[in-house]
């Protein structure tokens, strides 16, 4: 029996489909931590460093926050049935070393989900920064380099973002509202809407477990239980022609890229965000893509522009079909869906490793 696909032929209406001029001057999508919330997050870290508990074993429970904890569930709601995004502003980072930096991170982004691997190592909190590599190599991913990464959608429900430490000049974040570019892409040409909804094919860039396909097979929409979800990395899209077993891309398929590309970056519909050391980034993958503009970096490594990283599967994510995940499925770092599975399959929360360069400190 064949699926019935469903399309969604008509203009997408919510909170979710939002115009960057219209929140450009609004600080609805802005929480600024006030002092006593701070003091919560330290009161927290505290008690997680003085239980010893590991980085990766650091569940809600062992991170209260007790007024906190209220406004974070706000967020969830907001990220799933609302806008999107959220920015928090201002987590104090210049008092904290790195390590305890990503303890409150981690900690406080377990109030809204699950983290899930971000890497065939079996990293469940990553570090965005330049490591010298070219994303045009096949195995190097877009977070490893300086250089301008276009609009985009990463393999989770949510995306967090801490910012640790400024690059000497460019970097700067914007966002994009996937119900706002699927809108105008209807408006503009209806006859390229569908071509979403069908099999496309994204290079895993080597991250791929033995006898795994080095390629995702699965479309870049979906519209199911009353929301529609985007998925889209030109970038993996295009290197995934280098497998001779990938269906060719065609001009219609191009054609559809390169307007998803145009909205996206269009002044009409784009939110550049003024993302600042200590600020918290987070958006639902489903709902919202992101951009990242190139960046100079300083020479000095402990002054190199810093960013944490967590994938999350929300506590309350929405319902989608199967084939929107296809071989994109969860993996042995914990439950939840989205994510890369480790190469080993034998990661477990309690090992240093997951955790990237973290130690104790």
């Amino acid at each position: 029996m064949t699926n019935v696909i469903s399309v969604l032929r008509r203009s997408y209406t919510g909170p979710a489909a939002w115009q960057g001029p219209d929140l450009a001057g609004s600080d609805e999508w802005v929480l600024r931590l006030a002092p006593a919330q701070i003091d919560e997050l330290e009161a927290a870290l505290r008690a997680v460093r003085e239980r010893g508990v590991p980085l990766l074993k650091v569940s809600a429970g062992d991170f209260p926050l007790p007024t906190l904890a209220g406004e974070l569930e706000r967020i969830a709601d907001v990220l799933e049935n609302g806008r999107g995004f959220v920015l928090v502003k201002r987590i104090p980072v210049e008092r904290y070393s790195q390590a305890r930096a990503s303890t409150i991170f981690w900690g406080l982004c377990q109030h809204l989900g699950v983290p899930v691997s971000q890497n065939a190592a079996g990293h469940m909190l990553g570090h965005v920064r330049d490591t010298g590599h070219s994303i045009a190599a096949p195995a190097t991913r877009g977070y490893q380099t300086r250089e301008m990464l276009p609009f985009h959608t990463d393999g989770s429900d949510v995306l967090g973002l801490l910012y640790l430490r400024a690059a000497r000049s460019g970097g700067r974040i914007s966002v994009v509202s996937s119900a706002a570019v699927y809108n105008a892409l209807l408006a503009r040409r209806p006859d390229l809407v569908e071509g979403l909804y069908r099999t496309h094919f994204l290079d895993r860039r080597e991250e791929h477990a033995p006898g795994e396909r080095p390629y995702y097979a699965v479309p870049l929409a979906s519209w199911s239980g009353g929301k529609l979800s985007m998925r889209y990395n030109r970038c993996y899209l295009e290197s995934a022609q280098r497998f001779p077993d990938v269906s060719r891309l065609e001009r219609a398929d191009m054609d559809l890229f390169d307007l998803i590309d145009e909205l996206a970056v269009s002044p009409e519909l784009r939110l550049d965000v003024d993302f600042e050391v200590g600020d918290l980034l987070l958006l639902n993958n489903h709902a919202v893509l992101h951009s990242r503009t190139e960046y100079e970096d300083f020479d000095e490594p402990e002054q190199k522009r810093h960013v944490l990283r967590l994938w999350l599967t929300l506590q309350q994510g929405r319902e989608m079909p199967p084939d929107f995940w296809g071989d994109m499925h969860s993996n042995d770092c914990g439950p939840g869906r989205g994510g890369i599975t480790p190469r080993d399959m034998i990661a477990t929360h309690n090992s240093a490793s997951l955790c990237g360069s973290f130690r104790r400190q």
